[in-house]
């Protein structure tokens, strides 16, 4: 008797430890679907704790008709075990858009009972989406190079002309001939700026501390176009330098502070811009050209609290041409995308009404890295295996 008393008292802590430690949530599900346990990654995912959790049913947290309610009557219906893949659990408390794969079984110890597991895809879709990015980011190369030599050429020789004219012509003709020499250089002007685009020598990099570039894009927002929307810093101060080229974080992040700041325009007072950085380890990406992968373990957002990105823009937010503004030309976030490919880093965005976080990922500096070296926090252990099974 004292054995089975001794067993319980072991494996009951033991196996609630091995749960608590799984990175994916784990929910049971009860006859009733009632949530009856989860595990602290659930906790995190559906933001809310386990005591609130159990007292509600599993409907009250997913969105309405979600498939993940059918799949567990289906499950209590056939007794075996199913999957589904990329249904989104998104709802407006936790994030309008978390994609998951779901893993559904029956527990065979407690008939009607369900146990049901989470795995997000954020890192995979990381991934595509950066591959897509760089995709797009080469069509506009040629694009450039193109323009670069097909329509400056012309372009120079049309108001060279209007400017002949302009010499001859009549008060009312003069303007125009006024017209036609500033279109001709609105024109100059924007392939002027795609002909960064094509660009391709490597780029000069070497350790950068962030919060030093966070101070001076603040400073310029804080002096022009951002002169009374409230900033707030959440800045890790253990952070290490950051793998880069400090003019070009300049513009990087400059370019999506002035973004969120044109967002806010019609929030007045309540407009509020952050600014956080983070060591978050467990992405490694291949970047063309070489045999290792790269860590990503530093984190920069911005974040405002604006209207947000309409839903039908999101994918292809990084693509040029793709804009939001009456008379933008789609090219700012193009180049911001551009830019942190090169650096061998990660750009995403997520967004909903009062939340838009755009968040770059980009690997740290370190002054003697061998090939084997993980690109851990110094102090903290290794994180070379996590990543390698994360991808």
């Amino acid at each position: 008797m004292s054995n089975v008393a001794e067993k319980h008292i072991v494996v009951a802590p033991n196996s609630e430890a091995v749960l608590n430690a799984l990175p994916n949530p784990v929910m049971m599900i009860g006859p009733d679907g009632k949530i009856l346990d989860a595990n602290i990654a659930a906790e995190s995912f559906f933001e809310t704790s386990i005591q609130h959790m159990q007292r509600q049913m599993l409907r009250d947290l997913v969105p309405f008709g979600s498939p993940l309610l059918a799949l567990i009557e289906q499950v209590r219906h056939t007794g075996s075990a199913v999957n589904e893949y990329k249904v989104d659990l998104g709802t407006p408390r936790i994030g309008g858009d978390r994609q998951v794969d779901l893993h559904v079984a029956p527990l065979s110890e407690k008939p009607g009972h369900i146990v049901v597991m989470l795995q997000e895809r954020t890192i995979a879709d990381k991934m595509d989406r950066q591959l897509t990015h760089r995709s797009a980011a080469r069509s506009v190369i040629a694009l450039a190079a193109m323009l670069a030599h097909e329509i400056k050429n012309p372009l120079s020789g049309i108001r060279g002309a209007a400017q002949l004219l302009e010499q001859s012509a009549s008060p009312e003709d003069r303007t125009l001939t006024r017209l036609i020499c500033d279109e001709a250089d609105r024109i100059v002007t924007l392939v002027d700026r795609m002909e960064v685009f094509g660009d391709e020598r490597p780029v000069a990099r070497g350790p950068v501390n962030i919060h030093s570039v966070f101070d001076h894009v603040k400073r310029l927002a804080q002096s022009g176009f951002a002169r009374n929307i409230k900033f707030v810093e959440d800045y890790d101060p253990s952070l290490p330098p950051v793998l880069a080229n400090q003019d070009q974080l300049i513009q990087v992040f400059l370019n999506l502070v002035k973004n969120a700041a044109e967002a806010l325009v019609d929030m007045g007072s309540e407009g509020e811009i952050q600014l956080t950085t983070a060591f978050r380890p467990g992405v490694r990406l291949s970047v063309p050209g070489k045999k290792t992968r790269v860590s990503l373990p530093l984190e920069f957002c911005v974040k405002d609290n604006g209207p947000g990105v309409p839903d039908d823009l999101l994918p292809n937010l990084f693509d040029p041409f793709v804009t939001t503004k009456p008379t933008g030309s789609g090219l700012g976030l193009a180049l911001v995308a551009k830019i942190v490919g090169d650096h061998g880093g990660i750009i995403e965005c997520e967004s909903q009404p009062r939340k838009t976080i755009f968040r770059v990922l980009l690997p740290m500096f370190s002054a003697a890295k061998t090939p084997n070296q993980s690109d851990a926090r110094p102090g903290t252990p290794s994180f070379a295996s996590q990543q390698d099974d994360e991808e």
